[in-house]
């Protein structure tokens, strides 16, 4: 440190401390306008792309048994479908249970660097002393409070930066947490360079703008260590109570601590984000629970009720607000008063029914005589999937074990519902679909492949073959959804090709039990290839279920590496494949669309253009 720190040198400081931050601003806005320009306009195009394909597909039906060659204009696709592989397929894989896509670690390593360039980019002091702790070490710390406007906003269900950018919250939220820590060692190093520059720091202490910093810090440490995945994952109660008043105590404690420094102006602001997203959200939860807040008569409108599928999935069920809509995919955040520690606690789950208008038409009685209806079907016990707002809900503990409890007596509970939130894959554009899911996973395959078969009967996508793979590990776990299919599989045109596999992970010792009560039903053929169709004699809808065509039921793992590429080596066009489940079928999923598969030689000769949709269990 230099003994006389000149006047210039202060001059030069508090400039840098200004204009530094708003540059590393200007930088981060400019980014975000790029990537809100590519993902708009890739929204965009694939609009005119599905009506353009589905103009376009009475032409090219004569055609689709022709193998395309080599051609030079599929270059621009070549370059798209490189790019994905590189961006979002490749990934860095730590563990068993932490994976970073290239994008992921792009970002990551370049928010790290653009901060630490600045932070010690003109940091010679008048007198020529190179890295002066001064300097450094004021600036890193403006720097770190610049960012935490973003960062708040990033951590909330409505914010700016997903309106820009068109990427949903639950999508930036490891940008959300990534930012976090970074300015979390930023800030640690500022600590560090004041105990040592501070002549008299043991003195000091006793001033009230460094006792908030130290609190402030020490509120942030604690928020850092129980927002590691370990923790969120197996106590999310405790990550949600520590986080809520660690952010409230990190902010205020920063407030006050900048505030002597004129820093205080990039703190506040966090509040004003904060508050508007409760302000949205509260809205929100009252219009869409009037019913409760004295708006209308009837309470207990949205009560729902609870089921156990097994010993570790609840099926949670309510009516459906008539002004309530979303899109497959979505989630919803559930509050529910009588089961969490505290009433407000929001929990997120994937909405597992599917909004329709089409499949949810009562049957009538065919015209013609024939006791038919094409268009219109009766939907028997799977009318929840429809008429009502379906959850899914993985057991673990804390809040999901006391639901379990409710649910063992299949009891009622009050819930209020805020949502829905995130995206919609939109697949109308797209000739071949293929679904992956795991478990539980299938609270987001399921609408969406359920959305897919509707598209097609009313005319709005042209695509010819649906493909859904569901892992589960017993046979019985088929009765949560098996009606469903049924009904899916019936609604199916005859333009569209539905092959429904189901593989059982079950113990050996199960699958040989399992299959004692099992008769083979009569083979089916698909294109030329016999199919040996299993049906349970203990359950007259998955006779029916697997008796259907293309329906098909295996024990043991599925080789989604064989099963994708097969798909792959049959399709034409553009394909879209969308997994939901653990992270080892994310993986063998991404592993199985790198190259070759989607590289450039395969799309040059005429092969599918590969779009991949990865959507996790939970946020943790």
């Amino acid at each position: 440190m230099s003994s006389d720190f000149s006047e210039a040198d202060i001059i030069a400081l508090v400039h840098e401390n200004d204009t530094y931050p708003e540059q590393v601003w200007y930088t981060i806005a400019a980014f975000l306008f790029v990537v809100g320009c590519f993902q708009w306009g890739s929204r965009i195009h694939s609009k005119f792309a599905r009506r353009r394909h589905y103009e376009s597909d009475e032409e090219t039906a004569a055609t689709n048994d022709i193998q395309y060659k080599f051609s030079l204009r599929r270059i621009p696709l070549a370059i798209v479908n490189v790019y994905r592989v590189v961006a979002f397929r490749w990934t860095l894989e730590i563990g068993q249970s932490y994976t970073l896509n290239m994008a992921e670690v792009f970002v990551t390593v370049a928010y790290i660097a653009l901060l630490l360039i600045y932070a010690f980019v003109n940091t010679t002091s008048v007198e020529g002393q190179k890295l002066d702790i001064i300097y450094w070490s004021n600036r890193i710390a403006m720097l770190a409070s610049s960012q935490f406007p973003i960062v708040t906003a990033l951590g909330t269900k409505n914010n700016i930066v997903s309106l820009v950018t068109g990427i949903s919250y639950d999508r930036l939220n490891y940008i959300h947490r990534m930012m976090a820590r970074t300015c979390f060692m930023l800030l640690w190093v500022h600590a560090a360079g004041e105990i040592v520059s501070l002549p008299s720091f043991q003195e000091m202490l006793s001033e009230p703008w460094l006792r908030a910093g130290i609190t402030a810090m020490v509120a942030f440490s604690i928020l850092i260590i129980v927002s590691l995945r370990p923790v969120r994952s197996d106590v999310y109660e405790v990550f949600f109570y520590v986080h809520f008043l660690g952010v409230l105590i990190f902010l205020v404690g920063g407030y006050y601590h900048t505030k002597g420094a004129y820093g205080s102006y990039w703190i506040w602001p966090s509040f004003v984000f904060w508050a508007l997203d409760r302000f949205i959200r509260v809205v929100r939860l009252v219009v869409f629970n009037h019913s409760y807040f004295g708006f209308k008569s009837g309470s207990g409108t949205m009560d729902a009720t609870t089921e156990m599928l097994s010993s570790d999935i609840i099926r949670l069920r309510l009516r459906r607000p008539p002004h309530f809509h979303w899109s497959p995919g979505q989630t919803a955040y559930l509050i529910m008063p009588s089961v969490s520690t505290l009433p407000f606690e929001a929990h997120p789950f994937t909405i597992a029914s599917f909004d329709s208008s089409l499949l949810s038409t009562p049957k009538t009685e065919d015209q013609s005589g024939s006791g038919e209806n094409d268009e219109t079907q009766v939907l028997g016990s799977s009318a929840p999937f429809w008429k009502e707002l379906v959850f899914l809900v993985n057991v673990h503990g804390g809040f999901t074990k006391k639901l379990k409890e409710v649910a063992a007596t299949k009891g009622i509970v009050k819930v209020f519902v805020d949502g829905p939130y995130g995206p919609s894959a939109d697949l109308g554009s797209y000739d071949t679909c293929v679904f992956v899911a795991g478990g539980s996973g299938i609270s987001y395959t399921l609408p969406v492949f359920l959305s897919v078969i509707e598209s097609v009967r009313k005319g709005k996508s042209s695509c010819k073959r649906v493909v859904f793979i569901w892992s589960i590990r017993g046979v019985g776990h088929v009765q949560w959804i098996e009606e469903a299919l049924i009904k899916a599989v019936q609604l199916a045109p005859p333009s569209l090709t539905v092959s429904i596999r189901i593989f059982d992970t079950s113990s050996l010792s199960k699958v040989q039990s399992m299959e004692e009560n099992c008769s083979p039903s009569t083979p089916t053929e698909k294109n030329g290839i016999p199919e040996q169709v299993v049906t349970r004699k203990t359950s007259s809808t998955s006779s029916m279920l697997f008796s259907l065509h293309g329906v098909k039921m295996e024990s043991g793992r599925s080789d989604l590496d064989g099963l994708l590429k097969e798909e792959v080596s049959m399709a034409s066009g553009s394909m879209s494949v969308s997994v939901c489940g653990s992270q080892s079928i994310s993986r063998a999923v991404r592993h199985s669309l790198r190259f070759p598969v989607s590289g450039p030689s395969s799309i040059l000769s005429g092969g599918p253009s590969v779009t991949l949709y990865v959507e996790s269990f939970g946020y943790a």
